[in-house]
């Protein structure tokens, strides 16, 4: 008999852990608060938890699997602190230096570009900062890697410290319209385009 698996995208709020289950005390911040999900739903990559975003679940390990496996691609939102550089536009396409676990990596490359006006996106449970501490600016980054809060050491290492982070895209599937916290239910078809994305 075939088991029909469920699959979903979700907007992760600022502050929520990327797991269902926290060895902690903490109940609140988990993904199982957000929605009913059925049994064995687990999360297609993380978040760290002041990120936010796009995050895709299911409850089929397979293609969880298969998914993370793949060179699929991964969009960022990034707020920075300060006014960001051609320069460093530059340097976050070709590949920067980076710890990871302790050593010295260097990014793949990958596409980076500066974005004028600021998103239209969700505010954010948590102020940023007050206007008076300087300007800031938006860039978008899509990275293949998925390396420990790696968007954000990359735009450290060019200068300008991230502020505010939101994943848009994995592969074929995008945030769109979602608001934080909302969940909406993925069909066959458009998760079927993301497992098999180059």
């Amino acid at each position: 008999m075939s088991i029909t698996h469920k699959h979903f995208k979700i907007y992760k709020p600022y502050g929520f852990l990327s797991q269902f289950i926290y060895s902690g005390k903490r109940k609140k911040g988990l993904l199982g608060t957000l929605h009913d999900f059925p049994k064995g739903t687990m999360s297609v990559g993380r978040l760290d938890e002041p990120s936010e975003g796009l995050l895709i679940l299911t409850t089929d390990g397979k293609m969880s699997e298969a998914i993370r496996s793949k060179k699929v691609e991964k969009e960022y939102l990034v707020q920075v602190d300060g006014e960001i550089t051609a320069e460093a536009i530059d340097r976050l396409q070709k590949g920067v230096e980076i710890s990871v676990d302790k050593s010295n990596y260097t990014t793949k490359p990958g596409k980076a570009k500066l974005i004028a006006t600021p998103p239209k996106l969700p505010v954010r449970g948590k102020k940023i900062r007050d206007d008076r501490h300087g300007p800031t600016s938006w860039a978008s980054i899509t990275i293949t890697e998925g390396k420990f809060r790696q968007v954000r050491k990359m735009t450290a290492a060019v200068g300008f410290p991230t502020l505010r982070l939101i994943r848009i895209r994995i592969g074929s599937i995008e945030l769109d319209d979602l608001d934080a916290g909302e969940v909406r239910e993925l069909d066959l078809t458009s998760f079927d385009s993301l497992r098999n994305s180059p």
